[in-house]
């Protein structure tokens, strides 16, 4: 029987699918991203019980090392999160389960499955980014995830200081005042002291995030030019922030690059995900599937 099993590994959760032929989800289950021992082993066990996978997706929170030539490829690299630095997640999965494990981010894992079945079906190139715990993008250009040096680093380019901002410094432990550190949850916590979802509809953190995230949506069309931005994650999940990004987006191109769906009032540029929370698991199942393609070669 076809089983091929996915995980999208985040920072908080690890969720774990077992699907057959057609993505149906024939199994699932959450773990909670404690140390990579004891999130290891509860996957590993998961997947046991369900009578094993004939290959393994993952889409992980980063950076990685994704350089199949690197001594340490499949490891995570420089992580904010504590103990996870140089944990080898290629190597356990393959070592333990015996099949082919294909690892990517998390954020491409989504684009791809976007790509391929949701919001950016039947484009050439279209972009991903997620605002929540933190801030990645992955840009899916012929239906492939973009590799090159490394993998994209999108929620690390700098922002722009909003004049509405203060002086706060940013909780990028790297950069300080980058678009994660500026815009990503843990920046609304330590300016409010809450969710973004409690705050008051005229609170300026509205404008501030929706200025923050356009800006970068507008580099991000001058670089590469995508035929949409899908932007997922908890934050965006606040369906107010879509306008004032969408606003922010088009001052910040300033009437340069022209195409009606680049006008604030376009709503069908900058969108929310067609697959909503299911396109990180989706993307792992699809990167399994492409390590069964890579192994029939």
């Amino acid at each position: 029987m076809y089983r091929i099993g996915g995980i999208e590994a985040g920072g908080t959760k690890f969720v774990c699918v077992v699907a057959n032929a057609a993505h149906e989800i024939l199994a699932e289950t959450v773990i909670p991203t404690t140390t990579p021992a004891e999130t290891f082993a509860a996957a590993l066990a998961f997947f046991r019980q369900q009578g094993g996978v004939q290959a393994l997706g993952i889409a992980s929170f980063g950076p990685l090392i994704l350089d199949r030539e690197a001594a340490a490829y499949g490891h995570v690299g420089r992580t904010p999160k504590p103990g996870w630095t140089g944990a080898d997640i290629v190597g356990v999965f393959r070592c333990e389960l015996g099949v082919p494990v294909v690892l990517d981010t998390d954020v491409n894992g989504a684009g791809l499955a976007e790509a391929r079945l949701g919001a950016g079906r039947g484009l050439d190139v279209m972009a991903y980014l997620t605002v929540g715990t933190g801030i990645g993008g992955g840009l899916i250009i012929g239906g492939r995830p973009v590799h090159g040096l490394t993998h994209p680093e999108m929620g690390h380019v700098k922002v722009q200081r909003h004049a509405l901002d203060g002086d706060f410094a940013g909780v990028c432990p790297f950069h300080g005042d980058c678009l994660e550190g500026m815009a990503a949850g843990p920046s609304v916590m330590a300016r409010l002291g809450h969710p973004l979802n409690e705050a008051s509809p005229d609170h300026p953190i509205w404008t501030i995030l929706g200025a923050y995230i356009g800006q970068f949506c507008a580099t991000l069309t001058l670089l590469a030019s995508p035929q949409r931005i899908v932007l997922g994650g908890g934050v965006m999940s606040n369906a107010g922030l879509f306008p004032r990004v969408r606003t922010a987006c088009a001052a910040a191109l300033a009437d340069y690059v022209a195409h009606p769906r680049l006008a604030a009032s376009a709503t069908d540029y900058i969108v929310p995900p067609g697959l909503g929370d299911r396109a990180g698991a989706i993307g792992a199942l699809l990167l399994a599937e492409s390590g069964l393609s890579e192994a029939a070669d």
